[in-house]
């Protein structure tokens, strides 16, 4: 008698095949959840990079300007009486001063469009991108008259946020800053 060989196939069982597509799928989720969540942290960064950007110019140009404010001397012209170095406006949302060019500058947020603006000379333009935010902008004085015996400060506390549809490309930052005027307030 001839003894049969059974023959074993060559494929995968049903079972060797569900472990394979499970093990794959395991190993493909993982990997698109790492790219997915450095996606998202690149989009983070990007925008928390261009708030930032943002608000450190912000920064910069009203620390200057305000920095360089000139006291009214003349007839009030801007300022609503002689003697002072700067002017709360809008209800604290705004301050406003001669600049260095002898010209009536006025930094204030828009509430309308939650931006900052600038009115300089009558001329207004808005000093934030449109695709951001102000929450908030506080502005406190101190010295700004000729009467007390303090140098003229402007402290200003600004809140910016990037506006977007999801919630990781909404940075905001919170930026606090004092200014004393260049020049010394005193009277001879």
């Amino acid at each position: 008698m001839a003894s049969i060989k059974s023959k074993k196939g060559n494929g995968f069982t049903l079972i060797e095949l569900l472990v394979s597509v499970t093990i794959f799928a395991i190993v493909l989720g993982v990997i698109g959840s790492i790219f997915m969540t450095g996606f998202q942290s690149q989009r983070r960064s990007l925008a928390f990079g261009t708030i930032f950007d943002q608000a450190s110019f912000l920064m910069e140009y009203q620390s200057r300007s305000l920095r360089m404010a000139r006291k009214e001397l003349a007839a009030p012209a801007c300022l609503s009486q002689n003697g002072l170095n700067y002017e709360l406006t809008r209800s604290g949302r705004g301050v406003k001063f001669i600049n260095s060019q002898n010209v009536c500058q006025e930094f204030y947020w828009d509430v309308s469009t939650n931006r900052l603006k600038e009115n300089k000379g009558g001329a207004e333009q808005y000093l934030t991108a449109s695709n951001s935010e102000v929450v908030a902008f506080n502005i406190n004085l101190a010295g700004e008259s000729q009467t007390d015996d303090r140098q003229p400060r402007v402290t200003f506390f600004l809140n910016l946020r990037n506006r977007g549809s999801r919630a990781e490309s909404q940075p905001s930052l919170l930026i606090q800053t004092s200014v004393s005027q260049r020049k010394l307030d005193f009277q001879l």
